[in-house]
């Protein structure tokens, strides 16, 4: 916990940092993470691949031939050098490389004359608990070159470097555009991983319900219906974005690639439809929870309730032979304290076999 307020503690500092600032001003916005900056360079063509480890831009291979693409990624954000130092190099726009710090931004899709800049968020499970963590990867697609800024080091690309050393793999023959659908295809496909998840902590979570709940079901129910909401935020704006791709004219975007992006759009709507479902389920298992609980109150006061019903005429009874007078000729009886014992217990046998006739018990 205390690393967490930690962590909110340095992105409220930076976001206060940019205050008063002018637009464009490079300034990391975000979670810092303990981590050293890597910038890991793939060229690839339909014959060859290298790989790459730069501590700077200006050492990235040139290309070798007309057909050779070059896959950038950078892991790491606080380093803010890097990003300005692309920025010169590549002319892109001061505001993007801002944005491109500020890993609050939605999912979005901006064209530029020479260059595209995506947003996509990576969402993983940090735990057992359905903590999710959130990770924003920024995309620049140039005509030869693709940038990818993550915040942290992670294995998600991990794929997309293994198809790229099968030799047989298309992709090595086909361009930038290609490369990018790609990466956002591995970022959403992870998102199916979460719904499986979902689904069997969902469910989980029903059986307790249905079974004995408690305060521990109401805590996992408003955990999971948090992060749901998080989650929705993030995977309903990838539907615009896409959207935005598939209509898009950009000369950096072939027109028989683009429909690979329809796929990634349906990919999109079955998440949010997922979500969207799932957020009716967890507002129908809170009004079960609390149908239950009331449901166990009124049980619990059943039950006082018949108690109470048979131990009114037994305390009447007491009260009567409890008063304090001298001409009471029931008190002078040999049997008269096992009689009344017995007429206690035929009273509380009879209201039982009543209540049970009654199907209150």
């Amino acid at each position: 916990m205390r690393l967490k307020e930690a962590g909110m503690s340095k992105i409220r500092m930076n976001v206060s940092r940019k205050s008063g600032l002018p637009p464009g001003s490079l300034i990391h916005v975000g979670e810092v993470h303990d981590h050293e900056h890597r910038i890991s360079v793939v060229n690839y063509n339909s014959s060859a691949v290298e790989r790459y480890i730069v501590n700077s831009i200006k050492e990235i291979p040139p290309l070798k031939s007309a057909d050779t693409v070059t896959w950038v990624i950078i892991d790491g954000l606080k380093n803010v050098s890097i990003i300005d130092e692309i920025g010169q190099h590549y002319n892109i726009h001061a505001l993007v490389l801002e944005d491109i710090l500020n890993t609050h931004q939605r999912p979005k899709y901006e064209e530029f004359d020479d260059y595209l800049y995506i947003v996509i968020k990576a969402l993983s499970l940090k735990n057992h608990d359905f903590q999710v963590q959130y990770e924003q990867i920024s995309l620049l697609v140039l005509d030869k070159i693709v940038f990818t800024f993550k915040e942290k080091p992670s294995e998600i690309f991990d794929p997309v470097l293994k198809r790229l050393d099968n030799g047989k793999s298309h992709m090595r023959g086909l361009g930038t555009d290609y490369l990018a659908y790609v990466i956002m295809d591995t970022v959403v496909d992870e998102y199916f991983g979460l719904q499986d998840t979902l689904d069997e902590l969902i469910e989980s979570v029903e059986d307790e319900l249905m079974s004995y709940p408690s305060i521990q079901t109401l805590s996992s129910i408003q955990r999971i219906k948090r992060e749901l909401i998080f989650i929705r935020r993030t995977v309903s704006p990838l539907r615009e974005l896409l959207a935005s791709i598939q209509r898009s004219e950009s000369a950096l975007l072939d027109e028989h690639n683009k429909r690979y992006f329809g796929d990634i759009y349906d990919h999109a709507i079955r998440v949010t439809e997922a979500m969207e479902s799932y957020r009716d389920l967890i507002a129908d298992m809170m009004d079960i929870y609390l149908s239950s609980i009331s449901n166990k109150m009124s049980e619990t006061m059943k039950v006082l309730t018949v108690f109470s019903s048979i131990f009114i005429p037994l305390t009447f009874i007491a009260g009567v032979y409890g008063m304090n007078f001298d001409y009471m000729p029931e008190l002078k009886w040999k049997w008269g304290y096992p009689a009344l014992w017995g007429v206690f217990i035929a009273i509380a046998l009879f209201l039982l076999g009543y209540f049970k006739k009654k199907k209150w018990l």
